[in-house]
């Protein structure tokens, strides 16, 4: 395979099929010299890790108007971000988002550096998101490697070294092919291959630009591959939560530590979640009241465990005491939220099934 030869074919055929992106500056946009901003690459880059890109664009049209550059979002209120963050999942990301904007305004003046080494200086950016930025804001010959990139190599090169063993030899590969022209718009070009027709399930190979030098379609195996280690069964664990409404409607909410799992975001007071198997790990309530267990758990399936979450909740808790706004909450800390600063689209997705149940109990007691 002639590697720039190739690279020109997936070219030409990125001018007439790139997709639109909120986040994307086009090829004739490119071409009239429009450059993208740093800014809207890196925010969608840490969106989209984990991510699929319909679920991230409503996120990013939102994160981009209540905070239009990087110097808007590293002043904005943590609480407020990891609110606005709620339902995305990984929310390392969101607290790494904020430290990352927070340094490049301090250290850097507010301009995101351009070399995938400086951008590897700053939180929450790994190899992967420094060569995406490299090369799609800065056209830096970089080598990006996604789950897309992967699979169209693995095809491309009929390799069958299963996943993840196969990442060194499949960059390698990926590395070959890296133009010195235009890398920010062939980095894209062959996620957009992978993502619309170099497809897990069912590739369209007959209208695919690399059709000819592919050596899995020829070989008959490209529905084959990548070959994947099989994964190990995920574990479960159990645990409680409690959710607690005041006469007033206000509901007693806490902010979860800056750091673990779901850090820093909104959630109902409860206990460890330990796995099943062991005793079901108990806490007295948080508060004084009429409690009662739900029928129903809230089940969730994180990225290493499934989990089990058994909703207690009292309502008409004595109204005393003050409120807090959620935002202000800080990590560790609980208090009751007014009913009008409460939005469940704040709460990650595990705290909001449970919120569901309770809702949908305490509505319906009789």
């Amino acid at each position: 395979m002639r590697d720039g030869a190739a690279s020109g074919d997936l070219l030409a055929w990125y001018d007439r099929h790139a997709r639109t992106m909120p986040w994307r500056v086009g090829p004739a946009d490119r071409a009239r010299g429009v450059r993208p901003d740093p800014y809207r690459v890196w925010l969608s880059e840490v969106m989209l890790q984990q991510t699929t890109v319909a679920a991230v664009r409503d996120y990013f049209a939102r994160f981009t108007a209540l905070w239009p550059t990087v110097a808007d979002l590293a002043a904005a209120e943590d609480g407020h971000v990891m609110a606005e963050w709620a339902g995305l999942g990984y929310y390392a990301r969101a607290r790494n988002l904020l430290k990352c904007a927070r340094v490049v305004v301090a250290e850097h003046g507010g301009t995101f550096p351009d070399t995938r080494a400086a951008l590897l200086t700053l939180p929450g950016i790994g190899p992967y998101t420094a060569s995406a930025i490299a090369a799609i804001a800065f056209d830096r010959p970089e080598t990006v490697v996604d789950g897309n990139v992967e699979r169209v190599m693995a095809r491309l090169y009929d390799i069958h070294t299963p996943l993840p063993a196969a990442k060194p030899e499949l960059t390698a590969r990926a590395a070959e092919l890296t133009p010195q022209a235009r890398p920010g718009d062939y980095a894209q070009a062959v996620m957009d291959l992978g993502a619309t027709i170099c497809t897990p399930r069912s590739p369209a190979c007959g209208i695919c630009p690399w059709r000819t030098p592919c050596v899995a379609r020829a070989e008959g195996t490209a529905q084959d591959l990548p070959k994947k280690t099989p994964k190990k069964q995920k574990p479960v664990r159990h645990g409680v939560a409690f959710i607690a409404r005041r006469s007033d409607g206000a509901l007693l909410l806490e902010r979860r530590p800056a750091s673990g799992l779901l850090g820093g975001t909104l959630g109902w007071p409860g206990t460890a979640w330990v796995p099943v198997g062991e005793p079901k790990p108990w806490a007295a309530p948080p508060v004084e009241g009429a409690w009662r267990r739900l029928p129903a758990e809230a089940l969730h399936t994180f990225t290493h465990f499934h989990l089990r979450l058994t909703v207690f909740c009292a309502e008409a808790i004595p109204a005393e005491g003050e409120t807090i706004r959620s935002a202000a909450l800080a990590p560790g800390k609980s208090g009751f939220v007014p009913r009008a600063d409460f939005r469940p689209s704040d709460l990650p997705t595990v705290m909001r099934k449970a919120f569901d149940l309770a809702r949908s109990a305490m509505d319906n007691a009789p």
